[in-house]
């Protein structure tokens, strides 16, 4: 596990990915909804009804999205000092210089989704 936490630009990826299936189950049908665009959600669920797990288990979903972002913060952490391979320092630099920004996009994102999935329904 500990080699995997090394490749921090994979846990960065990951976690963004796992921050988006936050957003498919929670934020954009909410905001859909929200903006009056309820019939073309409730069309966009009859054809892929696979989306609906999603929600149903927003739970797992979440849980996982933020264990990604852990595995990602401590990976970034882990790296920061260390210095990069002689053979690949172009890459690993800019492998260092784009996993701060991703993580903290991932970051809101899981937030905004966050916010959608269990704040905002016990304000209506």
């Amino acid at each position: 596990m500990w080699q995997v936490l090394k490749e921090s630009r994979l846990i960065s990826y990951l976690s963004l990915f796992s921050s988006l299936g936050t957003l498919m189950c929670c934020a954009i049908p909410s905001t859909l909804v929200l903006l009056g665009l309820g019939a073309g959600l409730a069309g966009f669920l009859a054809k892929f009804p696979e989306f609906i797990w999603l929600s149903d288990n927003k739970g797992l979903v979440f849980g996982t999205s933020f264990f990604m972002l852990g595995c990602s913060y401590l990976g970034q952490r882990y790296s920061e000092n260390k210095a990069c391979p002689i053979e690949k320092t172009k890459d690993c630099e800019v492998t260092k210089g784009w996993s701060r920004p991703i993580f903290v996009i991932t970051l809101v994102i899981n937030m905004i989704g966050s916010f959608y999935a269990f704040i905002l329904p016990h304000l209506m």
